[in-house]
């Protein structure tokens, strides 16, 4: 199994923008071959006086997949292209951190 975790900052002001695209792209992705597990998160509120807040730009994207050519297979995907034609101007920042478990 890998588990992805995505760091995604929008531009000031456009993350629900943004959201809305992923979500719109989502249950294309979870038809995929391989995928256990495909969503966004943001910060808490109230969360934990332990917590570091992302801040309002960014979200997280949890993933799991079978494997990690399920995981190349969805980074190849037509809607993963279009997905980032539609939403690389909207996006300041992003951070990809792909994990096995232990």
């Amino acid at each position: 199994m890998i588990h992805v975790i995505a760091v995604i900052t929008a531009k000031p002001g456009l993350r629900a923008k943004v959201l809305e695209l992923f979500n719109a792209n989502v249950p294309a992705v979870r038809a995929e071959p391989g995928c256990l597990e495909y969503g966004a998160a943001v910060d808490a509120d109230p969360g934990l006086p332990i917590q570091t807040n992302y801040g309002p730009d960014t979200f997280v994207v949890v993933e799991k997949w079978e494997s990690l050519e399920a995981l190349k297979a969805h980074a190849a995907a037509p809607h993963m292209l279009a997905y980032a034609t539609k939403t690389k101007d909207l996006i300041a920042r992003r951070t990809i951190h792909v994990l096995s478990p232990v």
